[in-house]
Parts: structure tokens; C-alpha cells; sequence
């Protein structure tokens, strides 16, 4: 339910006509009789957490709307909660007990009085029936009709639409994988290796690449893990895996008058595990008119389905051909390229969308507002050495970010916060603009040297090593380059220790309480050296600010230990059973993420510590092998 454009007399007023008038060259758009007439929601929800909540929450408040957040117990005193006018309390840690916990948000929506949902990326985002029960309260939904997230929202359905929309795409299957022996039978008929993939979803998670048919199996049964406890349906399609790809996509945004632009193309070529590092918009050295046609295809394929607010439209590219791969029915993490070389507010789009207003320019205008180069940067709490990407969670003991002109950088967390196990591991996205590619590229390698993020081991070296790259100069990498070409044997960076320093004497302090579910900020007076937390050895003990679980490892001889903090997802040996090393044995799932822990020695399993559903910390001990000899 969209709600009625009405007359205001708050600051709003000043703000719609502004921003009209600066999108159209000081025209007064279609709709706007006069500058009284805005079309702005009092209070809005966002169903999300971390970084996306805040970018949320800031543009609301820009915009003179009240912001509503939800939290987990892991996030009661996380940023985006700090920031949010209000907050309400979800229960739970993981994922399914809070952000996927439908009735506790509906709950939270009702009880705030929110008359809008932003659900951010991830999580509900594409969800079309958690969208219906959202517009059933009689609330309006920031993103796109439920039909169109059941169309492009569901990988298969959107292949046939996108064909409808006469854009090509790879090969692959038009229907659910029902089990491992279609997965097989299409790699008999289009070759090897194929590609496993969530139909719910996106951002790498549920995909596996299969090499032959032996490991069909396990590979489905792991996107399909991935994809239940990411996106809470575990459905699967595959198709061919092509060989030496990019991955350029085009964003798009449509109104409901029926009005559709696509503002910019991005390159997210430079991935690791399919998960992207650094994207960066427009996606350079294309062939001249590729650009264009993928634009004017994302507007068909959206068109098709009559798609209106944000949304992405991804193509793989290669040898001078692009392929509809899939459509991503929400806003996404690298959204910031778009905007800064557009000097568009995409979430201040979504807003007026959702509350019924038409576009404010014409492709035409878009299209002259382009200007210069951006890149996002990942910041994800990973160790990148030798390549592995070990997710690291822990405390933030120290973040100091970047600054300068042409540069901006988009987090969820601040020092003292905590990276936690159970949801993703992004700490945040360091977005730099410069005149042309060169440029860019010099400023956020100069942005990164000066990045500090301590506590947590980070994906800085590796962002390093790529934006260093001669490939990455000359748009030679592709979606595989960073695991089979780059070198990654150096790039370390060591969680640091939490700091035990005493906490800052203070007399006047604030506080949050929960009553009812409702948070509340309080401020209250206290001595100046408040008791703390003693520690083993007697010192004071700095509180942290949320709670979650450190990560670290080491080997022992026969002593299979983990490198983080994690659930393990599957025991994969016997006791008795002959390994040798580097044979897997359990799966352990950390920030959504399955990872296979190894036997690093030949010999006889002796002893398993462990059953599947388990929580393990970082360096607890999972099997004991005897070694060989």
C-alpha cells in the first residue's frame, strides 16, 4: 500500500523541492505544482543490520525521517542501534532466531508504529512473502513488488524472463535441481566444470563450482546449506561455469508510473570464492556500444517484470559477449560506486519510490551526470594469507579510516565493536572517487596504507595486491584471477590483542536499558572509576560492547585444531579411519561461510571431540590423529 502524496509545512518542503530542482536543471518536475508538495514517510523500519542499517537510517534522517532498528542479543549495542531514533529487540544470535525471525519483526513493526520497511541487502531483502506481510499491515514496502521478487528474485524464473526481455544468457537449467543426478547428467551434456547456485540469493553464497561428476553431492548439499542459513530457502539450478569471465552489472531503478533508467555499469570482477572484493563503476574497457546494450537489456529484463525501485541486473562478459546471469531484486553492498559518480542518492530513491513519487530524470540526464571513476573496497574480517580468506571474528580493538577528497567510507561498526561469527563479515566499504580509472586507483591504494583496523585480521592486504596488479591496471583479471594468478603467499595482516587498557574516567555516562523488547538510552552519573571485570591474573578487564567469539588457530602433531570460532556443519571422518594430510575432516561454518578444516598429518583417526551442530572456538581441538609411524 503506497501512501497519499499530501501538503506539508515541515523542512521537507525545502528538501523535495530542492532535490527536484537540482536533478532537473531547476525545472519543475511532473507532479510538483509548488514547493509544499512532498511525499516523505514519518517513521521507517529497517529490517537489517550493520553497515546497510546505518546508510539506511542516515539517509532517513537527512531526509527528516524517524528511523526504527531492530537487534539481535549479539547487536543490542551495535552502531546501527545507537544511531536508529528507536530500536526493538529480535531475541536470539543467529540469524534464523533474529534478522530471518519473521513474526519478531512484524511484531516490531507494529508495536514502533513504522508506516515503512527498508530491508537492506541480504536476509528478508528478497523475500517476496515477508514483502506481502509487510504491505498486509497496511505498510509501505521500500523495494520492489513481491511478483517481481518471485520472478527475478528466483535465479531460474529470472533466466526466463530475462529471455523474454530478449537478453542472452549462459546455458543452464530453467527449474530446480531435484538432485544430484540432473547436476550430473547437465555436466555429461555441457561439459564440466558446471555451476551449483542458490535460486534465493546472491553475494556468492549457496554457490559451489563442481569439476566433475564425483563431487555433485557434496557440493549440492553445501549450496544448499549455505543458501538455507543465508537466505532461508535452500532451492538450487545449475548452469555452465564459464572459464575466464568478468562480472559487469548494471544498475537500474524504476518507478511505479513505469518509468525504468539504468544509472551506471559496475565491475566486480576481482572475487574471491565468488564473493566480491572491489568493484568499481563504470566498468572499464568494454568494447565500444557493450555498455550501452547491457544498459538498455537490464531496462527489458526489468521491464518485463514490471520492476520499480533499486534494483541490479548482472551479466558475465567475455570474448566481446555478455550473458544475462542473474538480477539481484534489492540494493547492493557496492551501490556507492553508482552514486559518487552520479552524485545520486540511490537510498533517497528508493524512498520517494516507495512513496509513490516518479523519477526525477530521464535516462538522458542520467546518463550526463556521469563523471569520473569510483571503487568500493570490501573490508571483510578475513586472513587473506595464501590466499585462504579465514574468516576472522573478534572485537575491533582499534579502527581509524581514511579521509580526504574523494573519499568516503560506509561501516557498521566503530572501535570496541565486535565482529561476530554468525553474521556476515563485512566491517566496512571504503568508496574513493577520482577523475579517470588511474586516478582512482592511486587514491585508494594511498587510502588503504592509511586504514588501521586492529583486532581482527582484514582483506587489506589482499585489496593491496590487487589494485597493485599490472592485471588489475589493465583490465585483464577476470572472476577467477584472484585465486588462480594473484600471489597472496605475503599477505597477513595478525589479529591484534584486545586492548586491556582501563576504561576513561568519566562522572557522567549513558547507558541502554530494555523494557518490554523497547531500548532506551540512558544517561546516568557514576563514580569516576567504575568497577570493572577482573581478570585471571588480576588486571582490569576493558567491557566490550557486544559479545561473539574471537578466531585464531594453531597445529599441533595429530592435533587438528580450528583457525576461528564457528559451528560445525558436518563431521567428515570415523575414528579408526586412515587419513592423510590434507584430507578434510569436518566442515565448519563461520560468518555464513563453510570452511573445510584438514588433517595435517598422515595417520589413524584416534579421537573425535566434536558432533555436527556444535559450537567450537577459535584453536579448540576437533580430532586427534595418530600419526603414521
Amino acid at each position: 500500500m503506497l501512501p497519499v502524496l499530501a501538503r506539508c509545512t515541515t523542512r521537507h518542503d525545502a528538501l523535495t523541492w530542492a532535490w527536484w530542482h537540482t536533478y532537473d536543471g531547476g525545472m519543475t518536475p511532473p507532479g510538483l505544482t509548488s514547493p509544499t508538495l512532498c511525499s516523505v514517510f514519518s517513521k521507517i523500519l529497517i529490517a537489517n543490520r550493520g553497515e546497510i542499517a546505518v546508510r539506511v537510517i542516515r539517509a532517513a534522517r537527512e531526509m527528516g525521517i524517524s528511523t526504527v532498528a531492530v537487534y539481535s542479543e549479539l547487536d543490542r549495542n551495535a552502531l546501527h542501534v545507537r544511531l536508529a531514533d528507536e530500536a526493538y529487540a529480535l531475541g536470539g544470535q543467529t540469524a534464523a532466531e533474529s534478522y530471518l525471525n519473521t513474526e519478531a519483526i512484524l511484531d516490531a513493526i507494529r508495536t514502533s508504529g513504522a508506516d515503512a520497511v527498508h530491508p537492506g541487502y541480504g536476509f528478508f531483502s528478497e523475500n517476496a512473502d515477508f514483502a506481502r506481510a509487510i504491505t498486509e499491515l497496511g505498510v509501505a514496502w521500500i523495494g520492489p513488488p513481491p511478483a517481481a521478487i518471485d520472478e527475478m528474485g528466483d535465479k531460474v524464473s529470472s533466466r526466463i524472463a530475462a529471455q523474454r526481455g530478449g537478453a542472452p544468457i549462459v546455458p543452464g537449467t530453467t527449474e530446480f535441481a531435484q538432485g544430484p543426478d540432473e547436476i550430473r547428467a547437465f555436466g555429461d551434456e555441457f561439459g564440466w566444470p558446471v555451476c551449483i547456485k542458490a535460486a534465493y540469493g546472491g553475494g556468492g553464497r549457496g554457490m559451489k563450482v563442481v569439476e566433475n561428476a564425483a563431487d555433485v553431492d557434496d557440493a549440492m548439499a553445501s549450496a544448499q546449506r549455505e543458501a538455507k542459513a543465508f537466505f532461508g530457502r535452500d532451492e538450487v539450478y545449475v548452469e555452465r561455469y564459464l572459464t575466464w569471465p568478468r562480472h559487469v552489472e548494471v544498475q537500474i531503478v524504476g518507478d511505479t508510473h513505469g518509468n525504468v533508467v539504468w544509472v551506471s555499469t559496475r565491475d566486480c570482477s576481482a572475487q574471491r570464492r565468488h564473493q566480491k572484493l572491489i568493484e568499481e563503476a563504470p566498468a572499464a574497457g568494454l568494447p565500444d556500444g557493450v555498455e550501452e546494450a547491457m544498459g538498455e537489456a537490464a531496462v527489458k529484463a526489468a521491464k518485463a517484470v514490471g520492476y520499480y525501485n533499486a534494483g541490479t541486473v548482472e551479466f558475465i562478459y567475455q570474448d566481446g559477449e555478455f550473458f544475462f546471469l542473474e538480477m539481484n531484486t534489492r540494493l547492493q553492498v557496492e551501490h556507492p560506486v553508482t552514486e559518487v559518480i552520479c552524485g545520486i542518492d540511490l537510498v533517497e530513491w528508493q524512498i520517494r519510490v516507495a512513496a509513490g513519487e516518479a523519477l526525477p530524470m530521464t535516462q538522458e540526464q542520467v546518463a550526463a551526470r556521469r563523471d569520473g571513476a569510483a571503487i568500493e573496497v570490501r573490508i571483510n574480517a578475513e586472513d587473506p594469507a595464501g590466499g585462504k580468506f579465514l574468516p576472522s571474528p573478534g572485537p575491533i580493538t582499534a579502527l581509524r579510516t581514511p579521509s580526504g577528497f574523494g573519499v568516503r567510507f560506509d561501516t557498521g561498526y566503530e572501535a570496541g565493536d565486535e565482529i561476530s561469527q554468525y553474521y556476515d563479515n563485512l566491517v566496512g566499504k571504503l568508496i574513493v572517487w577520482g577523475r579517470d580509472r588511474d586516478v582512482a586507483i592511486a587514491r585508494t591504494i594511498t587510502a588503504l596504507e592509511e586504514m588501521v583496523v586492529e583486532g581482527v585480521a582484514t582483506t587489506i592486504p589482499a585489496d593491496l595486491a590487487i589494485l597493485r596488479h599490472p592485471d588489475f591496471a589493465a583490465m585483464e583479471h577476470s572472476t577467477k584471477w584472484v585465486e588462480q594468478t594473484l600471489d597472496l603467499s605475503d599477505a597477513t595482516t595478525p589479529a591484534a590483542p584486545a586492548s586491556e587498557d582501563e576504561a576513561e574516567p568519566l562522572v557522567e555516562r549513558r547507558t541502554t536499558v530494555e523494557v518490554n523488547g523497547k531500548r532506551f538510552d540512558v544517561k546516568m552519573w557514576v563514580p569516576e572509576a567504575p568497577a570493572m571485570a577482573v581478570a585471571a591474573g588480576g588486571g582490569a578487564k576493558k567491557p566490550k560492547r557486544t559479545s561473539g567469539g574471537g578466531g585464531g588457530g594453531g597445529a599441533g602433531s595429530g592435533n587438528v585444531t580450528v583457525p576461528m570460532q564457528g559451528t560445525v556443519v558436518k563431521v567428515l571422518v570415523e575414528v579408526g579411519q586412515e587419513v592423510n594430510a590434507g584430507d578434510g575432516v569436518l566442515v565448519l561454518e563461520a560468518m555464513k561461510m563453510e570452511n573445510q578444516i584438514n588433517a595435517d598429518v598422515t595417520g589413524t583417526v584416534a579421537e573425535i571431540k566434536v558432533s555436527a551442530g556444535e559450537t567450537v572456538g577459535g584453536g579448540d581441538t576437533v580430532v586427534v590423529i595418530t600419526p603414521a609411524g
